[in-house]
């Protein structure tokens, strides 16, 4: 039997539903990353709010350190412990710690397990398909809107190459 997708009934109306039922996927990149959530928010029918319960496994980070022009992240944690890098700074999260990412706040955030036991928390944010985020591992801008990432580096001035006396 498959998996329910969403907590939708026959009538097209959103119900209450116990997490376990949402499905887990997981992200990793090399040795480095990885990381367990489900998307509760979007099971639940949500278009304007995430709400992410996410489980960090020991010596692993979820993301490289970044921050969004456009999106607001929340981060509240559950069980276990962690390592939040904050611009350049680190800061131990543990149960009912909180910490909010505001939009264009210009410091890189990253996750990081530093313990031998997994770490469980929610992640809340307002996604926006017109996000902007600078990657402050590498320079790397991603343009949501546009599915693509540019090098900060190659910035243009705004009338470079064209041509003033064209028709």
């Amino acid at each position: 039997m498959d998996k329910k997708q969403n907590s939708q009934n026959a009538e097209g109306i959103f119900e209450p539903f116990p997490i376990a039922e949402v499905p887990w996927e997981d992200h990793a990149h090399g040795a480095r990353f990885g990381m367990r959530f489900q998307h509760i928010s979007s099971y639940g029918g949500a278009t304007q709010i995430g709400i992410s319960n996410e489980v960090l496994m020991p010596g692993k980070q979820a993301n490289p350190a970044h921050y969004h022009f456009v999106e607001e992240e929340h981060v509240f944690i559950l069980e276990g412990a962690l390592t939040l890098k904050l611009g350049d700074k680190s800061y131990i999260m543990e149960p009912g710690h909180y910490v909010c990412f505001p939009a264009g706040q210009k410091a890189g955030h990253a996750l990081y397990n530093h313990t031998d036991e997994p770490c469980r928390y929610l992640v809340l944010g307002n996604p926006s398909p017109q996000d902007v985020f600078v990657n402050t591992e590498n320079g790397r801008v991603g343009v949501k809107l546009m599915g693509a990432g540019y090098r900060a580096s190659a910035e243009m001035e705004y009338w470079e190459g064209i041509d003033e006396a064209a028709d």
